[in-house]
């Protein structure tokens, strides 16, 4: 879990996660909500595809990136887990 955590340590990886849940979008069109570089756009992107967070598929000319949820179902069933036992130790 630890690339997701950080993955998820940083601003705008959170932001480019928050834009990906309203829909899929190529690089471009992430790049163009920010104040950065595209290749800072790309090193965030390869960040939160390496802690699966993100999925990439090629569609023509274009990569296009979308949310991928399984891992985060994972990561709040995880994190439940930690809250239900912390309930019980209170117990």
């Amino acid at each position: 879990m630890n690339p997701l955590f950080k993955a998820l340590n940083d601003e705008t990886r959170r932001k480019i996660i928050e834009l990906l849940k309203e829909g899929d979008m190529n690089a471009g069109e992430i790049a163009s909500h920010f104040n950065i570089s595209k290749p800072s756009i790309s090193h965030h992107l390869n960040l939160l595809e390496s802690a699966d967070l993100v999925i990439k598929e090629k569609k023509g000319q274009f990569i296009v990136y979308s949310l991928n949820t399984t891992i985060l179902d994972d990561l709040l069933r995880w994190i439940l887990t930690l809250k239900n036992k912390s309930d019980e130790n209170k117990k």
